[in-house]
């Protein structure tokens, strides 16, 4: 009903511009020629006059309704049938809709858009299933680990050698959890930016000593050669707590990685446009295909070293990098380790 009237109301417009335009033609027409019309003259000059606009005002309605309903009704009636199965949960739905001669169409850009938005929702849903999957995989694994050890432990008779073993097994395995749920969390709150970076002055390669400092026990006891190189005194502007998840993560998986009697480098250069940290080892290396995957969530290429990890390390360095604006890279030979460069503007 509604319909209906907007057409009365444009059929009356319409008729009322035509007439006052014809009224105003006619009496510009008497006064240039000064011809006079005759009552009857006028009568009939009035009945056309009055036909010719509701034939015009008709036909202008009728090429408004076509038009209307060509091209302005089927394109929102796509778009909300497109709309409503992305709501769905169908982010597969494309709008396609034929060229128009109007260069100015706006529905065409917005076809455009809401394509580029179903694409990208479509991208987002794929991870976010992946990483459910993902994320449920790596809790079952330790609480298995510790569900089996822990039944284990009530064995009677266990010797004590065995007992001290299991102990052993079921708290490394609760760390595992730990840190699998501590990274979920930070990872979350990076990404969801509810964590704001408080940027201040400090001593980058005094840092980068302590991370390494950290990691004592563990290259002694796998017998790893220590090689450094870094320039004292280089300060940047940064979050310094954001910065050390970056370079622990980093020295972790090289310590990881490297094998016995193997060899971890780290060193710090400086210039005038920032700082540049590179952390290298000898261990496994990796395939030029997984360079491109490896800051993905949860990618693990070597499976053997995935009960040392749970696939989160890389993701939040790289979300760090990203949030203070610097550049991560890697180069990686298969057999004969990966060097991991960071660069920091000061």
């Amino acid at each position: 009903m509604a319909v209906f009237w907007k057409y009365i109301i444009f059929f009356l417009l319409m008729a009322f511009i035509i007439t006052n335009c014809m009224l105003l033609f006619l009496d510009r027409f008497q006064k240039a020629t000064g011809i006079s019309y005759h009552e009857g003259n006028i009568r009939q000059a009035a009945t056309l006059t009055f036909g010719n606009v509701i034939l015009l005002s008709l036909i202008c309605t009728v090429v408004d309704v076509v038009r209307r309903k060509y091209m302005v009704e089927r394109p929102v009636k796509k778009i909300i049938r497109a709309a409503e199965k992305i709501m769905q949960g169908d982010f597969s739905v494309r709008i396609n809709l034929p060229d128009s001669p109007d260069s100015m169409d706006g529905f065409q850009e917005i076809s455009r858009y809401f394509n580029r938005m179903a694409k990208e929702l479509s991208g987002l849903e794929t991870l976010r299933t992946d990483f459910i999957a993902n994320v449920s995989h790596e809790l079952k694994t330790p609480l298995a680990v510790m569900q089996n050890y822990g039944t284990m432990l009530g064995q009677p008779g266990l010797l004590e050698e065995k007992r001290i073993e299991y102990a052993k097994a079921v708290t490394d395995a609760s760390r595992r959890l730990a840190d699998l749920i501590t990274n979920i969390l930070k990872l979350n709150k990076l990404e969801n930016q509810q964590i704001y970076p408080e940027a201040r002055e400090y001593d980058l390669s005094e840092q980068l000593c302590q991370s390494l400092l950290q990691f004592e026990n563990t290259w002694e006891k796998k017998n790893i050669n220590i090689e450094t190189n870094l320039t004292e005194g280089v300060c940047i502007h940064a979050d310094e707590e954001l910065l050390s998840l970056v370079w622990n993560n980093l020295l972790s998986n090289a310590f990881k990685f490297t094998p016995e009697n193997g060899t971890v480098s780290l060193s710090l250069a400086a210039d005038d446009r920032g700082a540049v940290v590179t952390i290298s080892d000898t261990g496994c290396g990796m395939k030029p295909e997984a360079g491109e995957h490896i800051f993905e969530k949860f990618y693990q290429e070597d499976t053997s070293h995935a009960t040392q990890g749970n696939g989160l390390g890389l993701a939040l360095v790289k979300r760090v990098i990203d949030i203070i604006q610097g550049e991560i890279s890697v180069e990686s030979v298969p057999g004969k380790g990966s060097i991991f460069t960071v660069k920091i503007t000061r």
